[in-house]
């Protein structure tokens, strides 16, 4: 690639270094020019003074003689010279003695050097008496034409002025030669180098160095541009690598390598074209663990990462025909399946999986058991768009992980449980200014004595249009948005004030028993909160229980066995809530703050069922358990009599369930332990 003629640089720098040559050349010319005419008029001087000096003595002579003829001598003589145009002898008097002149000149005159010189110039000299005297006596007079002494200089200006120009043009030239030489062929192989490199691998080929350039400041100039390429080259690559990595973290999973959210979007679109296209079904399945975090807890959270890249490698055996597999994140994976005939043949698939998660997977030299719910969404019968199908498909894993199903598919009530679930969501935010929820309390029996020594704390919520809403429905969604923490607050407040003002009413040996969610128990503000309560309503150390889950306690047990200490320093006493059902250990036995053991009521209702008689062996089991390490047991959910002589004859210390009462208002309650207090008084 070469500029355009009148872009060049070689050429614009020839302009400029010819039209500065002839300048300078100019200029030294006219000065040598002037230096010419300036010996030509010191010429013209010294000649004629000569000529005057020459014909002096016999031009005197003449004068002293006054003769005549030789003064006419004296004046020929003066006309030989070729410049002289006239001359003459003249009297003190003025008047001539001798003259003579000569017409026409030998040279024609020029215009310039009449005006340089003069076309006539006067000299004369005076003429002295013979010594002693001295005295002037007459003068001699010449007149010179110049042209003779201008044409001679006019032949010198010319050649001066061409030679000038002439040496300022061969300057140039040979400037310009060695400016090519130096810089401007160099510069043409440094660009035609430069076209040659590949824009997308500029460090691949370098410039070539030229010889002789390598030290002054084009070999400079080359180094640091093979730099600058090799710099661009490398900036160049990281950014790609750079662009890549952004470009697969958009898309796919760190951990896993699978696609995301957002790319199994794109996937399923795509999917659902070619379905609709060829009028086919497609299945969506999303695969939920339901105890992966229990894993991280046994474990440690690298281990759990190990667990789901050997997750991921299964669920990708089944991934065999189109389709697509993408983790959402967490534990829930997504397998899309595009020959999809009939649903069962989906089922069939889900199966398949989960026969294949029950392989045990090997951590750490020990081996994890994980167990997963399976939601189905179908193309077209459930969703025509792949944020639907998605969507429907995580609502069902949820409800199969709700009702303990393996797998199952998306039906038309999920959404309007879905929905329901958010509008009551919405409206247990503001139960609490609307005064909708409620204590009823459940009365704790003491099987030593038969007395009602405990009262339970059971919260409900009455919504203005569905009515009683279950417990294990709304405090899910407490738990979730957040606002069980207020809703907290305001049950042990409602519970220690009822409890202050049972024992103002004479049941002093009563002890008021709340249950704690486990975003209560890690709320690190609950202590205070206990603490205050107990010193407002003036109750005394033992009387407030707190009940736990093993579930809340095993989330994190260190920040759990913390709380839990601060709890007891504040006085109050800790229960464990439905033990059995959960990760019942007897390390965390040991090593929890806990005074009191509730039986899980599923355990309590099996307890004389001839079909379940594990049900007796494990009730027994948690006395014997919970007696050994000095722990108080209570019974939930006794509702026979044959169950409460079970488990007296066991040593269990309280029962409570519907054999002795239903959750009461606070003031039947009152009533129940007045009653109960009347048919234990004895007879007088």
């Amino acid at each position: 690639m070469k500029p355009a003629p009148r872009n060049s640089l070689s050429l614009k720098l020839l302009r400029v270094v010819l039209l500065c040559a002839l300048l300078l050349g100019l200029l030294f010319s006219c000065a040598q020019i002037a230096f010419e005419l300036q010996k030509t008029r010191q010429q013209i001087d010294h000649e004629a003074q000569q000529l005057l000096a020459m014909f002096r003595a016999p031009a005197s002579q003449a004068l002293d003689s006054l003769d005549r003829e030789l003064g006419l001598q004296v004046v020929e003589g003066l006309l030989h010279h070729e410049s002289v145009a006239s001359a003459s002898i003249v009297l003190p008097s003025g008047a001539p003695l001798a003259e003579r002149s000569r017409e026409p000149p030998v040279f024609a005159g020029h215009v310039l050097t009449d005006a340089l010189l003069g076309r006539e110039q006067h000299f004369g000299l005076p003429l002295l008496s013979r010594p002693p005297d001295n005295a002037h006596h007459g003068d001699l007079h010449i007149r010179l034409d110049t042209a003779a002494y201008g044409h001679d200089f006019l032949a010198r200006a010319q050649v001066i002025f061409l030679s000038g120009l002439l040496h300022a043009l061969v300057l140039a030239l040979l400037l310009y030669l060695i400016y090519q030489r130096l810089l401007s062929r160099p510069l043409d192989r440094i660009i035609a180098n430069l076209a040659q490199i590949d824009p997308e691998h500029p460090g691949a080929r370098q410039l070539p160095m030229l010889e002789g350039h390598e030290k002054n400041e084009l070999g400079l100039w080359i180094r640091t541009a093979n730099q600058l390429l090799a710099s661009i080259e490398r900036n160049t690559r990281l950014r790609h690598e750079a662009e890549y990595s952004l470009q697969r973290m958009a898309h796919y999973d760190v951990l896993t390598g699978l696609p995301n959210r957002q790319h199994l979007l794109r996937l399923l679109g795509q999917l659902l074209v070619d379905a609709r296209r060829h009028q086919r079904r497609v299945a969506v399945l999303c695969v939920g663990l339901d105890d992966f975090k229990s894993i991280n807890e046994q474990f440690c959270y690298r281990s759990g990462d190990e667990l789901l890249l050997a997750l991921a490698d299964r669920l990708r055996s089944h991934d065999t025909a189109p389709g697509a597999l993408a983790r959402l994140g967490g534990d829930r994976f997504v397998l899309v399946r595009a020959d999809i005939e009939e649903p069962y043949m989906a089922a069939e698939l889900a199966q398949g999986i989960l026969d294949d998660l029950e392989a045990p997977f090997h951590l750490e030299q020990q081996e994890a058991q994980l167990h997963a719910s399976i939601g189905i969404t179908l193309y077209p019968e459930d969703g025509r768009s792949p944020e639907k199908l998605l969507q429907k498909a995580e609502q069902t894993m949820t409800l199969a992980k709700r009702s303990y199903s393996r797998y199952q598919f998306y039906i038309a009530s999920v959404d309007r449980e879905m929905r329901h679930r958010r509008e009551l969501e919405k409206d247990l935010r503001e139960a609490l200014a609307r005064d909708e929820l409620q204590l009823l309390y459940q009365p704790q029996l003491n099987y030593r004595n038969l007395r009602v020594e405990g009262v339970e704390a059971l919260l409900r919520w009455r919504h203005p249009r569905h009515g009683l809403v279950p417990p294990d429905q709304f405090v899910l969604l407490a738990e979730h948005s957040g606002s069980i923490i207020p809703i907290g607050e305001w049950v042990l407040d409602q519970a220690c004030r009822q409890l202050r003002e049972w024992h103002d009413q004479g049941f002093g040996e009563l002890h008021m028993a709340v249950n704690l969610s486990a975003v209560q128990l890690r709320h690190d503000g609950l202590p205070r909160l206990i603490d205050r309560l107990l010193r407002t309503y003036r109750l005394p150390a033992g009387s407030l229980e707190l009940e736990v889950t093993e579930t809340s306690l095993m989330e994190d047990i260190q920040v759990a066995a913390r709380h839990l200490r601060s709890l007891r320093r504040c006085g109050a006493r800790i229960a464990i809530d439905d033990f059995g059902t959960g990760y019942s250990s007897l390390s965390y036995l040991k090593s929890l703050p806990l005074d009191k053991i509730k039986i899980d009521k599923s355990f309590v209702l099996d307890l004389l069922n001839d079909e379940d008689r594990d049900a007796g062996t494990i009730v027994r089991t948690i006395i014997q358990l919970a007696r050994s390490l000095g722990k108080q047991v209570t019974a939930e959910g006794v509702e026979t009599v044959a169950q409460e002589a079970y488990l007296i004859s066991q040593n269990c210390h309280e029962g409570q369930g519907y054999l002795y009462s239903k959750p009461l208002p606070a003031a039947e309650l009152a009533a129940f332990i007045r009653q109960a207090q009347l048919r234990q008084a004895p007879v007088s």
